[in-house]
């Protein structure tokens, strides 16, 4: 089985959940414009100064998203129990 690689970016101050929000929109616009397969992206407060946006790829494609995208890193991605 492919390992799957959460790509993060990092938005902090008090804008950073309604900045997270909108980078997320963006990451599901990139991928529809580029007819991508990937189905998981989102968007989560660790603090109230600290959120993020995030997608997840299969660790195949995550070389060639990263070049694109620029994210601020990255780490293995394990699926909720519930997917």
């Amino acid at each position: 089985m492919d390992r799957k690689i959460k790509l993060i970016w990092d938005f902090k101050g008090p804008n950073g959940a309604q900045t997270a929000a909108h980078h997320e929109k963006h990451l599901k616009e990139y991928i529809a414009m580029q007819k991508l397969t990937l189905k998981v992206t989102g968007c989560q407060d660790l603090t109230d100064l600290h959120s993020i946006a995030f997608m997840v790829t299969p660790e195949k494609e995550m070389l060639q998203l990263r070049d694109a995208l620029k994210p601020h890193r990255a780490e293995v991605w394990t699926a909720p129990a519930t997917e």
